[in-house]
Protein backbone atom coordinates (compact mmCIF):
# COMPACT_ATOMS: atom_id res chain seq x y z
CA UNK A 1 0.00 0.00 0.00
CA UNK A 2 1.51 3.37 -0.96
CA UNK A 3 0.63 6.47 1.13
CA UNK A 4 -2.68 7.97 -1.47
CA UNK A 5 -3.67 4.94 -0.62
CA UNK A 6 -3.20 4.92 2.72
CA UNK A 7 -4.58 8.52 2.89
CA UNK A 8 -8.00 7.40 1.39
CA UNK A 9 -8.32 4.53 3.59
CA UNK A 10 -8.39 6.89 5.94
CA UNK A 11 -10.34 9.47 4.37
CA UNK A 12 -12.92 6.47 3.76
CA UNK A 13 -12.43 5.15 7.90
CA UNK A 14 -13.57 9.21 8.63
CA UNK A 15 -16.46 8.97 6.24
CA UNK A 16 -15.76 11.97 4.44
CA UNK A 17 -16.74 15.06 5.93
CA UNK A 18 -16.93 15.89 9.52
CA UNK A 19 -19.98 17.40 11.01
CA UNK A 20 -18.47 19.95 13.27
CA UNK A 21 -16.30 21.00 9.66
CA UNK A 22 -17.00 24.55 10.73
CA UNK A 23 -15.85 24.58 14.04
CA UNK A 24 -12.06 24.07 11.90
CA UNK A 25 -13.02 26.69 10.17
CA UNK A 26 -14.05 29.32 13.22
CA UNK A 27 -11.97 28.14 15.68
CA UNK A 28 -15.29 27.24 18.03
CA UNK A 29 -15.91 31.37 17.99
CA UNK A 30 -19.04 32.29 19.74
CA UNK A 31 -22.05 32.66 17.35
CA UNK A 32 -25.34 33.55 18.28
CA UNK A 33 -26.94 30.04 16.69
CA UNK A 34 -25.17 28.17 20.08
CA UNK A 35 -27.11 27.29 23.11
CA UNK A 36 -26.10 27.63 25.88
CA UNK A 37 -28.28 25.37 28.08
CA UNK A 38 -26.57 22.02 27.26
CA UNK A 39 -25.06 20.15 29.85
CA UNK A 40 -24.08 16.26 30.13
CA UNK A 41 -24.35 14.23 33.47
CA UNK A 42 -22.04 11.99 34.74
CA UNK A 43 -23.93 9.30 33.48
CA UNK A 44 -24.51 10.67 29.94
CA UNK A 45 -20.22 10.95 30.10
CA UNK A 46 -20.21 7.20 30.88
CA UNK A 47 -22.94 6.56 28.31
CA UNK A 48 -20.32 8.28 25.70
CA UNK A 49 -17.65 6.60 26.73
CA UNK A 50 -18.67 3.11 25.90
CA UNK A 51 -20.12 4.17 23.03
CA UNK A 52 -17.31 5.47 22.13
CA UNK A 53 -15.16 2.13 23.13
CA UNK A 54 -17.23 0.17 21.55
CA UNK A 55 -16.48 1.64 18.29
CA UNK A 56 -12.66 2.06 19.09
CA UNK A 57 -12.44 -0.70 21.49
CA UNK A 58 -9.07 -1.73 23.03
CA UNK A 59 -6.94 -4.16 22.11
CA UNK A 60 -3.02 -4.08 21.53
CA UNK A 61 -3.35 -0.01 22.28
CA UNK A 62 -5.88 1.72 24.35
CA UNK A 63 -9.15 2.23 23.37
CA UNK A 64 -11.11 5.04 23.41
CA UNK A 65 -12.34 5.26 26.51
CA UNK A 66 -8.88 5.47 28.19
CA UNK A 67 -8.52 8.85 26.04
CA UNK A 68 -11.41 10.08 28.09
CA UNK A 69 -13.74 10.61 24.45
CA UNK A 70 -16.87 10.84 26.03
CA UNK A 71 -15.60 14.05 27.84
CA UNK A 72 -14.17 15.48 24.90
CA UNK A 73 -17.64 15.04 23.12
CA UNK A 74 -19.37 17.16 25.63
CA UNK A 75 -16.84 20.13 25.34
CA UNK A 76 -17.47 19.69 21.32
CA UNK A 77 -20.87 19.78 21.55
CA UNK A 78 -21.01 22.36 24.32
CA UNK A 79 -18.96 24.38 22.30
CA UNK A 80 -18.35 23.69 18.57
CA UNK A 81 -22.15 22.65 17.77
CA UNK A 82 -24.70 25.20 17.01
CA UNK A 83 -28.19 24.64 18.65
CA UNK A 84 -29.83 22.53 16.40
CA UNK A 85 -27.06 19.36 16.13
CA UNK A 86 -27.07 20.15 19.95
CA UNK A 87 -30.40 19.25 20.20
CA UNK A 88 -30.14 15.99 17.90
CA UNK A 89 -27.22 14.93 19.95
CA UNK A 90 -28.78 14.90 22.92
CA UNK A 91 -31.79 12.88 21.16
CA UNK A 92 -29.86 10.72 20.19
CA UNK A 93 -28.04 9.35 23.08
CA UNK A 94 -31.62 9.19 24.79
CA UNK A 95 -32.25 7.03 21.12
CA UNK A 96 -29.45 4.86 21.69
CA UNK A 97 -30.92 3.64 24.97
CA UNK A 98 -34.11 3.43 23.74
CA UNK A 99 -33.09 1.13 20.96
CA UNK A 100 -30.99 -1.11 23.25
CA UNK A 101 -33.66 -1.26 25.48
CA UNK A 102 -36.26 -2.41 22.42
CA UNK A 103 -33.72 -4.73 21.13
CA UNK A 104 -32.55 -6.11 24.41
CA UNK A 105 -34.68 -5.36 27.06
CA UNK A 106 -31.86 -3.00 28.95
CA UNK A 107 -30.19 -0.30 28.74
CA UNK A 108 -26.55 0.17 26.61
CA UNK A 109 -24.52 0.16 29.63
CA UNK A 110 -26.31 -2.89 30.61
CA UNK A 111 -25.82 -4.79 27.45
CA UNK A 112 -22.54 -7.34 26.96
CA UNK A 113 -20.46 -5.95 24.32
CA UNK A 114 -21.47 -7.95 21.66
CA UNK A 115 -25.11 -6.74 21.69
CA UNK A 116 -23.47 -3.24 22.14
CA UNK A 117 -21.38 -4.06 19.08
CA UNK A 118 -24.40 -5.53 17.16
CA UNK A 119 -26.31 -2.26 17.79
CA UNK A 120 -24.13 0.24 16.39
CA UNK A 121 -23.94 -1.75 13.74
CA UNK A 122 -27.25 -1.42 13.04
CA UNK A 123 -26.93 2.44 14.11
CA UNK A 124 -24.00 2.69 11.50
CA UNK A 125 -26.34 1.19 8.85
CA UNK A 126 -29.10 3.62 9.74
CA UNK A 127 -27.12 6.38 9.46
CA UNK A 128 -25.36 5.56 5.92
CA UNK A 129 -28.86 5.52 4.29
CA UNK A 130 -29.96 8.44 6.53
CA UNK A 131 -27.25 10.22 4.62
CA UNK A 132 -27.27 9.04 1.39
CA UNK A 133 -30.97 10.82 1.07
CA UNK A 134 -30.26 13.38 3.16
CA UNK A 135 -30.51 17.34 1.62
CA UNK A 136 -27.30 19.98 2.31
CA UNK A 137 -29.40 21.89 4.51
CA UNK A 138 -30.80 19.12 6.78
CA UNK A 139 -28.78 18.29 10.06
CA UNK A 140 -26.75 14.82 10.24
CA UNK A 141 -27.90 11.41 12.07
CA UNK A 142 -26.97 11.39 15.45
CA UNK A 143 -25.18 8.45 15.39
CA UNK A 144 -23.12 9.81 12.27
CA UNK A 145 -21.98 13.02 15.34
CA UNK A 146 -21.12 10.48 17.73
CA UNK A 147 -19.33 8.55 15.63
CA UNK A 148 -16.94 11.02 14.04
CA UNK A 149 -16.37 12.63 17.43
CA UNK A 150 -15.15 9.42 18.49
CA UNK A 151 -12.47 9.15 15.82
CA UNK A 152 -11.69 12.82 16.11
CA UNK A 153 -11.23 12.74 20.07
CA UNK A 154 -9.41 9.58 19.71
CA UNK A 155 -6.82 10.32 17.09
CA UNK A 156 -6.48 14.00 18.51
CA UNK A 157 -5.84 12.30 22.13
CA UNK A 158 -2.48 11.20 23.45
CA UNK A 159 -3.27 8.08 23.38
CA UNK A 160 -4.49 7.82 20.03
CA UNK A 161 -1.69 10.17 18.32
CA UNK A 162 1.28 8.21 20.22
CA UNK A 163 0.38 4.70 20.86
CA UNK A 164 -2.41 3.83 17.61
CA UNK A 165 -0.18 5.98 15.74
CA UNK A 166 3.52 6.40 14.96
CA UNK A 167 4.50 9.48 16.16
CA UNK A 168 7.23 11.41 15.79
CA UNK A 169 7.80 14.51 18.39
CA UNK A 170 10.18 16.38 16.06
CA UNK A 171 10.18 15.17 12.26
CA UNK A 172 12.96 15.09 9.62
CA UNK A 173 12.76 16.57 6.87
CA UNK A 174 9.97 15.41 4.50
CA UNK A 175 9.84 12.35 2.03
CA UNK A 176 7.26 11.69 0.02
CA UNK A 177 7.59 8.29 -1.10
CA UNK A 178 7.69 6.40 2.21
CA UNK A 179 6.77 2.75 1.06
CA UNK A 180 4.16 1.13 3.65
CA UNK A 181 4.22 -2.39 4.61
CA UNK A 182 1.24 -4.15 5.63
CA UNK A 183 0.86 -3.74 9.85
CA UNK A 184 2.57 -0.40 9.66
CA UNK A 185 0.96 2.18 11.85
CA UNK A 186 -0.36 5.74 10.13
CA UNK A 187 1.81 8.99 11.55
CA UNK A 188 0.26 11.22 13.54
Amino acid sequence: MNRREAISAVAFLFGGSVVGSNMFLTGCKNTDKKATGVNFDQDQIALLDEIAETIIPATTTPGAKAAKVGEFMTVMVKDCYEESNQEIFMEGLDKVNKAADKKYNKSFLEADATQRKALLMELDKEQKEFMKDKKADEPSHYFRMMKELTLLGYFTSEVGATQALRYVETPGRFDACIPYKKGDKAFA
